[in-house]
């Protein structure tokens, strides 16, 4: 992970103001502009609210440490390939728009209508890839999280 030079800097700043406290529990303003500041980076969320939550001090140096390291494919083994985000993205793409369709085709409306456009916004991925997938894709932009599970096509 990396990050802004001028946040680390906020951020060992915020840190070692933490430390200068005989309670690090105490020094409620610097974890709360710790939270702004980390809310911004490429942290997860969860992650930013176990640390800044707890309040613990050695997971915020882990934390700086791991945002100070340069970007590298083995630091983060998690995040799946190209080929494999591609390859889910067309089946949610098939599979969203057959959903749509389904939708569309009901026999239940008036055959003397020209029928209704789908409401369908977004769906359940296929389970097919795991979820760290549509995560991946989502934070690439090519999806939506709608939540509750649910993924759809960016709005254009």
């Amino acid at each position: 992970m990396s990050s802004d030079p001028t946040t680390l800097a906020k951020l060992d700043e915020l840190l070692a103001a933490i430390r200068g406290y005989d309670d690090p529990r105490r020094a409620s303003g610097e974890w709360k502009q710790v939270y702004r500041l980390l809310q911004k980076s490429e942290v997860p969320a969860d992650r930013v609210g176990g640390v800044v939550g707890m309040r613990d001090v050695e997971k915020l140096a882990e934390l700086l440490d791991e945002l100070r390291s340069p970007p590298d494919a083995a630091v983060r083994p998690d995040v799946p390939g190209m080929e494999t985000c591609n390859k889910a993205l067309q089946a949610f793409r098939k599979r969203l728009s057959l959903a749509m369709l389904d939708e569309e085709s009901k026999l239940g409306r008036n055959p003397l209508t020209k029928g209704a456009a789908s409401g369908i916004d977004g769906i359940v991925p296929p389970n097919e890839w795991p979820e760290k997938v549509w995560q991946e894709l989502a934070r690439q932009g090519k999806l939506r999280y709608l939540g509750y599970g649910l993924y759809g096509l960016p709005k254009p």
